[in-house]
């Protein structure tokens, strides 16, 4: 193994002598992926930490390579040490020679360390196996920065994503849900950007629970810039995820490819708040296309943040407004959301009848019995003993021999609501 172990600690390892990637020490990817590189120790490890600076997040063409060949050829033959390999023009296959030429995984590996990051390849006991349902779009490993093992904490997990531009109530619904979730013992997913991705993020950390940031860029910069705190306030309450190799940077190709991943983590994705061209719909597409529960929160017909989410809850999406219902759909057998009741009112518990004679009553002034055994389609004799009941629930009075609403009935009527 590398220097960085599977939890990011330990000195250099066998095949990675001191000084490694100083000036004036030994070349610190000279022997890799030369012709007896696939012999070292760990040469799969260091191919792929190779490959992460070389070939781009999600291309599927570098994936099929390594799955075919394995990791350490595809290194050695873009290291110049071979053929080109068959799937891609000249000119392109030029242009990941040149980047190879660049590459020195050793010194990628030594910066991991000393920014507390550890390196995890497919087979590793936390590399999280739902990961591997991206085929050959899997990443080639993932660079994590924090102490909790990804493996576990992505077999309880759910995204929840949605616009950088989001309204208070995009940002109050995030945060809701995911302080839900956290409670649940859920992990809440996402990508550590403003809007909906910091209100999620943060809800889950109020509410002390768990939540990963999967980044588009190193895991060692903090991007966006503002959210500096927040990331590394997630680095050590939760976990800080990312493809690509310490220092590189995000460009808007590595957001739309890096969504794949928190949606493949994950048990599910929430959308809350997103546009029609956001890229939280990137998101929860793919998830519908792993098989993974996809979910919506409506918002305000009238807003455009939601009209993204709107159209995803008419194709495929289902409808939730709460953490619970969200556990329900992505939990296991008996989680179940309570039952949604209406707001039960005395009003609502009395008998047809009574009913009736309640409504007759006019709201504003006193009303005879034979007034109200009209309205209400029954006798006089009928009518009193109604009104007599209703006396005693505190609904009418008597004033001589008309009878009225009393004030509480007519106040609570007015606010859509009963008396008692």
């Amino acid at each position: 193994m590398t220097g960085v172990d599977g939890r990011g600690r330990g000195g250099p390892g066998p095949e990675e002598p001191a000084g490694a990637g100083e000036t004036g020490g030994p070349d610190p990817d000279g022997p890799a992926f030369g012709e007896a590189g696939c012999d070292e120790p760990d040469g799969e490890r260091l191919a792929r930490v190779f490959l992460a600076r070389v070939v781009e997040p999600g291309d599927e063409t570098g994936g099929r390579w390594v799955r075919e060949y394995g990791a350490p050829e595809v290194a050695r033959r873009l290291r110049g040490h071979g053929d080109a390999l068959p799937g891609v023009s000249p000119r392109r296959w030029a242009g990941l020679r040149a980047r190879g030429d660049e590459a020195a995984p050793r010194r990628d590996l030594a910066a991991a360390r000393r920014a507390g990051v550890r390196f995890l390849c497919p087979g590793d006991a936390e590399w999280p196996g739902p990961l591997d349902d991206l085929g050959d779009a899997r990443p080639l490993g993932l660079w994590v920065r924090g102490g909790p093992s990804l493996r576990i904490w992505a077999l309880r997990s759910v995204a929840v994503v949605g616009a950088r531009a989001c309204t208070e109530y995009g940002a109050h619904m995030a945060a809701t849900l995911a302080a839900g979730l956290a409670e649940r013992g859920w992990v809440v997913v996402s990508g550590g950007a403003y809007g909906v991705d910091g209100a999620a993020h943060r809800g889950a950390l109020g509410a002390g629970g768990a939540t990963v940031a999967v980044l588009a860029c190193g895991v060692d910069r903090p991007y966006p810039r503002g959210h500096t705190q927040l990331l590394d306030r997630i680095a050590r309450q939760g976990l800080v995820v990312g493809e690509l190799p310490p220092g590189d940077h995000p460009t808007p190709s590595r957001f739309i490819l890096r969504n794949r991943v928190i949606a493949a983590l994950t048990r599910g994705t929430v959308v809350v708040e997103a546009a029609h061209r956001s890229g939280s719909l990137v998101t929860a597409r793919a998830a519908q296309r792993l098989g993974r529960h996809t979910m919506g929160v409506p918002g305000p017909v009238t807003s455009a943040q939601s009209a993204g989410v709107h159209t995803l809850l008419r194709e495929e999406a289902v409808l939730v407004t709460d953490a619970a219902e969200v556990v329900e759909l992505v939990g296991d057998m008996g989680e179940l959301a309570p039952e949604r009741r209406e707001t039960a009112f005395p009003r609502d518990l009395l008998a047809p009848g009574a009913r009736g004679v309640l409504a007759a009553l006019p709201s504003r002034r006193a009303a005879a019995v034979g007034e109200i055994a009209r309205e209400a389609r029954t006798t006089p004799d009928d009518a009193i003993a109604r009104l007599y009941e209703l006396r005693a629930l505190g609904y009418v009075e008597r004033h001589g021999d008309d009878w009225k609403l009393t004030r509480q009935a007519v106040v609570s009527a007015r606010r859509g609501g009963h008396p008692c």
